[in-house]
C-alpha cells in the first residue's frame, strides 16, 4: 500500500494516538476509517439534499411518485 504524508494539528495527534492506544489499532487504520465514515456522510447528505429538492417540486415530485407507481406494478405482475 502506498502512502503519503498529510499535515495534522497536534491536537488531532495526540487524539489519534490516544485512539490507538485504546484500541489497539495502528494509527493509519483510523485515519482511513475516519475518511471512509465521513465519504459516507457526506454521499447520504448530499442524497438527502437531493432528495429534499425533488420533493419540494410538485411536478417532478408528481412523476416520481408515477414512476414509483409503475415499478410497483411491474414488480407485482412479476411475482405472482
Amino acid at each position: 500500500m502506498s502512502s503519503t504524508t498529510v499535515r495534522i494539528s497536534s491536537s488531532a495527534k495526540t487524539t489519534l494516538k490516544a485512539l490507538s492506544e485504546r484500541t489497539n489499532r495502528r494509527m493509519q487504520e483510523i485515519v482511513d476509517e475516519a475518511i471512509e465514515q465521513y465519504r459516507r456522510r457526506l454521499f447520504l447528505e448530499e442524497a438527502n439534499e437531493a432528495f429534499a429538492r425533488l420533493h419540494a417540486d410538485e411536478k417532478r415530485w408528481s412523476e416520481e411518485l408515477g414512476e414509483r407507481a409503475a415499478w410497483d406494478q411491474a414488480n407485482a405482475v412479476r411475482t405472482e
